[in-house]
Formats: structure tokens, C-alpha cells, sequence
């Protein structure tokens, strides 16, 4: 009785201690009643991993980093073991890749298992091969530093053709060239500048003038050739009357001749009569060897 007081504040202690230590643990992700299997393998470089480091199968976690030991002497020179759950058999072929964890620059451990079905398993305190996964932010700095070098090789040639034209005199012919082509296109746009606002008008007035009277000359030309054609139908057409009236022309005796029209009239009916004459005479031949079949023939 005279020690109670002690006895009870170990207790306390030892249970306060032993809660401590479980969540702890729990906090990790260690569950400390089940049991567990080591791993080990060999890296050149830790890339930030640490222990207590999630270790992930196919993205599941299965385990802890339990220890991370180092020795400089040799290479590779880092050390990791693991431990995952006892009832997860490694099959021969697992690969240990150290892995990004997140996109703070954490790492963390993932076995690759290999795609073919196996039968023989590693056992507990084996060493695997190991491999090293480049994560998203190694992967930019690594495309960015080899464009970023590329870039610098392209800079580093610039400069250096600049510097070799400078040193040759070609950049200062070039510089006086361009500088002689920019005054000649100035000189030549103040004379075309002038010449718009001199010269311009008066042969635009000129051209008009010109247009003006070429405009002229079309109407008189067309103009004349009209009258000359009406003058030369009106001609013909009182010669064509003169000779219509006239009798000592052909036409005229022919339209005004009455004597000629009765004679024309006589003669066609004169041609009428000996076709009609000519027609009978035909008929009466034609009708004789008839006759002369149909007659009997005496004895």
C-alpha cells in the first residue's frame, strides 16, 4: 500500500509509452501485428528515398522501407530493404524499381512483376534486381535541359557567324549597302511624290482632252458613213424607177407593151393545141396493134 502510488504512475507510463509507440506506427502505415517479409536491392542513387517509404504493388501498398544503409567504397552504394506483407510471393523476374512518390519530390519503392505466369517464388532476404523510374518532373527537366542545351549550341553558332562577319567586313558592307538602298528608295519615293502631285494632273487633263475629241472624230466618221449609204439606196432606187416607167427601157417595154402580152397569150395557146394533137396521135398508135389481135384470121 505504501508503494501504490508508485506502482500506478509505471503503469501509466507503460501504457502511455505503449500507445505512443502504436500510433506511431499507425500514423506510418505500420501494422506491427502482422507479420512481414525483407527484401533488399542494390541502388547507385536514393533520389530522396527515405525510411518508412510506402513500397506499392501494381499502385497498392503492401509494405514499409524498413532500412536504407549506404557504403560509398563500393557501387552501387545504396542498400534498401523492405518489408512487405507475408502472404505476397515475389516471383522470379520482380524487378525493385525506385519510383516518384507525388509531385513534391518524395520516392518510393514498386515491384514490377513480370508478365509471364511463374512458379518459383523469391524467398525472404533475397536480393532482386533493381531499376530506376524517372518520375514526371525528372522526365520535364530532362527534355528541358537537352532543349535547353540545343538552344544554347544554336545561340553559341550565331554569335560566333556574327562575330566572323564582323571581323571579315561583310556585316559593315552589308550595313553600308542597306543604308545606300534605304536613301535611293527615298530620293525615288520624293520624285514620285512629285511627279503625283506636279505632273499628274495635267496629263490626266490631257488624256481627257484626247478622249474628248477621239469621241468627236467616231461620231463624225459614223455619222458620214450613213449619210453616204442613205444617199447611194436612194440612187439605185430612182434609177429602178426610171427604168420601170421608161418605155425605151427593157423593163419598161415589157411592163407597159400590150401588143407583147397578146402575142405571149397567142402563143401559149397555140403550144396548148399541138400538145393536146401530139397527145391523140399517141393514143391512136397505141390502140391499133390492139385492134389488129382481136380481128380473125381468114383461110
Amino acid at each position: 500500500m505504501k508503494h501504490a502510488r508508485e506502482i500506478k504512475v509505471g503503469i501509466l507510463a507503460v501504457v502511455c509509452s505503449g500507445i505512443l509507440y502504436f500510433g506511431f506506427n499507425f500514423l506510418k502505415g505500420v501494422n506491427i501485428f502482422s507479420p512481414t517479409n525483407c527484401y533488399y536491392g542494390y541502388f547507385e542513387r536514393s533520389n530522396g528515398l527515405t525510411e518508412q517509404a510506402p513500397v506499392y504493388i501494381l499502385g497498392h501498398q503492401v509494405g514499409l522501407v524498413e532500412s536504407i544503409n549506404y557504403d560509398f567504397t563500393r557501387t552501387p552504394a545504396f542498400i534498401v530493404g523492405v518489408s512487405i506483407d507475408k502472404g505476397i510471393e515475389l516471383p522470379k523476374g520482380t524487378e525493385m524499381a525506385l519510383v516518384a512518390d507525388g509531385l513534391l519530390g518524395g520516392a518510393a519503392i514498386e515491384f514490377i512483376l513480370p508478365p509471364k505466369p511463374f512458379s518459383v517464388a523469391y524467398y525472404p532476404g533475397d536480393t532482386l534486381t533493381t531499376t530506376v523510374v524517372p518520375g514526371l518532373v525528372e522526365s520535364l527537366q530532362v527534355g528541358l535541359l537537352s532543349n535547353l542545351d540545343s538552344l544554347l549550341n544554336e545561340v553559341n553558332q550565331l554569335v560566333t557567324n556574327l562575330n566572323n562577319e564582323v571581323e571579315a567586313g561583310s556585316l559593315h558592307a552589308s550595313l553600308q549597302n542597306i543604308e545606300r538602298l534605304t536613301a535611293d528608295l527615298t530620293v525615288s519615293g520624293n520624285d514620285i511624290r512629285q511627279l503625283t502631285h506636279n505632273q499628274l494632273p495635267g496629263i490626266i487633263t490631257k488624256v481627257d482632252n484626247t478622249m474628248s475629241d477621239l469621241q468627236i472624230v467616231v461620231e463624225d466618221v459614223r455619222k458620214a458613213e450613213i449619210q453616204h449609204t442613205i444617199a447611194s439606196l436612194d440612187s439605185t432606187i430612182n434609177l429602178l424607177n426610171a427604168s420601170l416607167t421608161s418605155e425605151e427601157g427593157t423593163l419598161g417595154l415589157l411592163l407597159n407593151d400590150t401588143e407583147l402580152h397578146d402575142n405571149l397569150n397567142t402563143a401559149l395557146k397555140n403550144l396548148d393545141n399541138a400538145v393536146l394533137n401530139v397527145d391523140s396521135i399517141l393514143m391512136s398508135v397505141k390502140a391499133r396493134p390492139f385492134i389488129q389481135k382481136k380481128m380473125p384470121k381468114k383461110d
